[in-house]
């Protein structure tokens, strides 16, 4: 398997408070809303500017020194943060660390944001229950074609063990099917690129390495499953009813599943960087060439829809976010399903403080307080959406993550941020969701 592929799950030491040292850069006097604000970086080829953009947000300083920090130390060139408190948006910033001249990275720009695709999946199968079209408990042999599986373990699965990962498939004994697209193709003798029905059709040829419920295994596959079962269920394409029954009616409707391809890149959406320059057989099908950057064609993000194909900005996943406060006056779920999403699933411990629930990781703090977040990574992509107890909550994006032993860990955004947010002494009255 390659490990570098792999969409999520980064266990972050999270979402505990205070784990890391914070390490801050000047960035240079403040500026005006939405200007551009420039450190050049010393004897470097091309020379780098660091820029931020979006409303300047007295006290809230902490976080842009964060993302400076954390981006010049990896050589991250683009990066987005949203920050919410009881659901109003207030920060929102972007932030480049790139060759003079090049545009700059605006709060509302749009990233891959790999695995937090997730828990937009586990919403959208939740209002389906809610709804009475699907029950958690529900096997899924019920909604799709089980009869032809070479593991007859297959009828045991529901929709809770795929929400959960707990479907019986473990990459780390076997592989990932998400990005076995050539092996795939062959074996089926269907031509690239794949699409998600071939996934399974290959998937019904392999054993499950556990029984179905009984232990926990990230299953990015399993997730796949789950964007077709709502496509069954629905009538609609997986990306038209996430659109259009959670994404739409919060405001976040610019959200698309993405491509693989740079000529396929939407407005606004950001380049990708993997610093290993790694070439990999192009999966995308007719036209080649045979060998291409596999951020750009060495793995099929839209057959990842469900699992993680959406592309978003910062700004649209804090509104996502803030339609889950079971308070809030715009909620995607009544507080009672909200609640059943974080709820610790059947057979995990009450001694375990650290769980997988439905669509999210979640750490209990305290009584009655837990933090719940999902991470996402790809070649050229980390991203961190992080629901804090206290009713703080962030989104970073980032259009890189770290690759090899000599590059600091991506995930160490994580406690940074948690840091910053609790040097903040006073936080503003505004809601920025006004202007964007």
């Amino acid at each position: 398997m390659n490990h570098r592929r792999a969409v999520g799950p980064i266990v972050l030491p999270s979402t505990i408070l205070c784990l890391m040292s914070l390490a801050c850069v000047p960035i240079g006097d403040r500026a005006g809303d939405s200007a551009a604000r420039a450190s050049s970086q010393p004897a470097s080829e091309p020379a780098r500017v660091w820029t931020q953009t979006g409303p300047e947000t007295s006290g809230l300083r902490a976080f842009d020194e964060v993302m400076a920090s954390y981006m010049k130390d990896r050589d991250i060139s683009a990066g987005s943060l949203a920050v919410l408190r009881n659901g109003r948006l207030v920060l929102a910033r972007g932030y480049s660390w790139a060759p003079e001249g090049r545009p700059p990275v605006l709060p509302t720009a749009m990233f891959r944001i790999a695995s937090v695709s997730k828990p937009i999946t586990a919403v959208g199968v939740l209002q389906l229950v809610e709804q009475g079209k699907l029950r958690l408990d529900q096997p899924i042999g019920e909604f799709l074609d089980v009869s032809r599986w070479r593991d007859k373990r297959i009828a045991q699965v529901t929709i809770r063990h795929l929400l959960t990962h707990r479907g019986g498939w473990d990459r780390g004994k076997a592989f990932d099917p998400m990005f076995r697209d050539q092996i795939i193709a062959k074996a089926l003798g269907r031509p690239l690129p794949t699409v998600p029905q071939m996934v399974i059709d290959y998937m019904a040829t392999q054993p499950l390495q556990f029984d179905p419920g009984t232990k926990y295994a990230y299953s990015n596959f399993g997730y796949c499953i789950l964007g077709r079962i709502i496509e069954k269920v629905t009538g609609l394409s997986y990306e038209d009813f996430i659109r259009e029954r959670v994404l739409a009616p919060i405001g976040a409707g610019g959200m698309r599943v993405g491509h693989s391809l740079p000529a396929q890149r939407f407005p606004g959406e950001v380049e990708y960087v993997d610093l290993s320059n790694s070439r990999e057989d192009n999966v995308m099908g007719a036209n080649p060439p045979a060998k291409v950057p596999e951020t750009y064609g060495g793995f099929n993000l839209h057959t990842m829809d469900a699992h993680g194909g959406w592309i978003a900005s910062a700004v649209d996943l804090a509104r996502f976010s803030a339609a889950l406060d079971p308070k809030g006056k715009a909620r995607l779920l009544s507080a009672t399903w909200l609640e059943e999403m974080w709820k610790r699933p059947p057979g995990v411990p009450d001694s375990d403080q650290g769980f997988y629930a439905l669509g999210w990781s979640v750490r209990v703090v305290g009584e009655g307080r837990m933090n719940t977040w999902h991470n996402g990574s790809l070649p050229g992509t980390f991203t961190v959406l992080v629901r804090r107890w206290d009713g703080l909550s962030w989104v970073a994006l980032f259009n890189q993550r770290s690759e090899g032993k000599s590059m600091p860990p991506s995930e160490a955004i994580d406690g940074l941020l948690h840091q910053a947010a609790d040097r903040v002494t006073q936080w503003p009255d505004h809601d920025l969701f006004e202007r964007f």
